[in-house]
């Protein structure tokens, strides 16, 4: 790298004017950063991601336009924003009038302190913009900001009482296509952060650079800056690399980019199994899955991280890509240890596939202190297919939770296969997963309580099917 290319600055569109920025830590959040330049509405109430007081609005692509997505400033380190198109609640009334969502927040008493009500107004507009909407907004799209003092039914109410999206500048702003992302060096204080624009830019990097640390929403990595103090001498972004952009569907599988985002993925993707469509509002909140990635979640081997489960039970196979070339691998056999995966230094994670035609019948269940927003105790994927004759024939189930690492329960998948999906069948899968299950004790759950949870999950799962059936 030569010193000209270190020396670019970052350069963003921030409230419709351009901003460059030639001296900053590359860890320097969005948040702090706006702060600093007087742009207040936004706070700092958790640094994790947590509580949407930090909340701005990102532009990005929806088919040929556009869409605002709500995303966690605190999440977002300065360079990431390079090439971006950001708005924060400064900008919303013009010449001192408020915008719809503005107007319905005080008009239904929505505020008290003012805390987070910046942070909610911001998603709340997002979702009163967002395209394809029918109907009234949806209070679900506030799950990622908090409030201690109204109670949320007016906030709720605020929400309920938005009609279509005015005509003006904001509604105009979407006809037109989100900012293209370039490739990125920046360099300062002695550290780097790089945007690749192709898998092998990236791979030269890290062959070069092997302590480099790759990076694609931030939602796990900023929250290691935020809170713990960890820094690092490069940063490499994923997010302008085409290849993991992809998202695929076919007669014979769906591939997704790992730095596809989870809401990307639901809007993309035509007929997802049921139990996507279960696990999908359970991870985390609506501003996370607008930054996190399959990738980024599957990358951390945590063994109580939600999307190995829900995939493992869709026989999901991973991608990725190295020195070595390319190479496969079902996702049951990818994660070899705690926190540890088959990739080899200097290998990059690229996509995820799963076959087609999926499952007759999957359910994916999240157990937890909160029904949302929360760390599992116990996540478990499941999947079944019968013959004609109706005995199983081919059964998934996918835990984390349960072990050192998220797995496959391949023991009590055997002792169902040939049989009818009984409550004898059901026992005798309870058994196997006696066994074999060897979950720990930690302040979310003892040892006996997952392995009651996980046997009483597979039970839920029959009475499930039972009762689909039946219908």
């Amino acid at each position: 790298m030569n010193a000209s290319a270190a020396c670019t600055p970052l350069r963003f569109l921030l409230n419709g004017r351009p901003v460059s920025i030639e001296s900053s830590s590359i860890q320097t959040t969005l948040l702090d950063f706006l702060r600093d330049r007087g742009l207040t509405g936004a706070k700092e109430g958790c640094a994790e991601g947590e509580c949407g007081a930090c909340t701005v609005v990102l532009v990005a692509g929806d088919g040929s336009g556009s869409a605002y997505r709500a995303v966690n400033s605190c999440l977002l380190f300065l360079p990431m924003a390079a090439g971006h198109e950001i708005y924060t609640v400064e900008s919303l009334a013009a010449q001192g009038k408020l915008t719809e969502a503005q107007q319905a927040m005080a008009a239904a008493g929505g505020s008290q302190c003012g805390y987070c009500t910046p942070g909610f107004v911001m998603s709340l507009f997002a979702e009163q913009y967002r395209p394809g909407r029918l109907g009234p907004c949806d209070p679900e799209a506030l799950g990622g900001n908090l409030c201690r003092c109204t109670g949320y039914r007016p906030i709720r109410d605020a929400a309920l009482a938005l009609g279509a999206a005015p005509e003006g500048p904001w509604r105009d702003r979407l006809a037109k296509p989100a900012p293209p992302l370039e490739s990125v060096e920046y360099e300062s204080e002695g550290a780097r952060f790089t945007r690749p624009t192709t898998v092998a830019e990236c791979l030269g990097i890290l062959a070069a650079d092997p302590q480099a640390r790759l990076i694609a929403g931030g939602t796990d990595l900023a929250v290691e800056s935020n809170l713990h103090g960890r820094r690092w001498g490069r940063l490499v972004s994923l997010e302008a690399i085409a290849e993991l952009r992809e998202f695929r569907e076919t007669e014979d599988s769906v591939r997704i980019g790992a730095a596809v985002t989870l809401n990307e993925i639901a809007a993309r993707w035509n007929a997802p199994p049921e139990s996507f469509r279960q696990w999908l509002p359970l991870f985390a909140s609506p501003p996370l899955r607008n930054r996190a990635t399959l990738g980024g979640n599957l990358m951390t081997a945590s063994p109580i991280g939600d999307g190995a489960p829900l995939l493992m039970a869709l026989d999901a196979v991973a991608h990725w890509a190295g020195a070595r070339g390319r190479r496969t691998a079902p996702l049951a056999e990818f994660f070899t240890g705690y926190r540890r995966t088959a990739l080899e230094a200097g290998e990059l994670f690229t996509a995820i596939e799963i076959p087609r035609p999926g499952p007759a019948f999957s359910r994916f269940y999240k157990v937890a202190k909160r029904r949302v927003d929360d760390i599992s105790t116990v996540a478990a994927g499941m999947a079944m297919d019968w013959d004609s004759a109706g005995r199983i024939a081919r059964a998934r189930f996918a835990f984390g939770g349960v072990a050192a690492v998220p797995l496959r329960a391949t023991a009590a998948e055997e002792a169902v296969l040939g049989e009818r999906w009984n409550e004898s069948t059901v026992r005798r899968a309870q058994a196997a997963l006696a066994r074999t299950l060897e979950p720990i004790s930690d302040h979310r759950g003892s040892a006996e309580y997952r392995l009651a949870v996980a046997q009483s999950l597979l039970e839920k799962f029959w009475w499930e099917r039972r009762e689909e059936a039946a219908a």
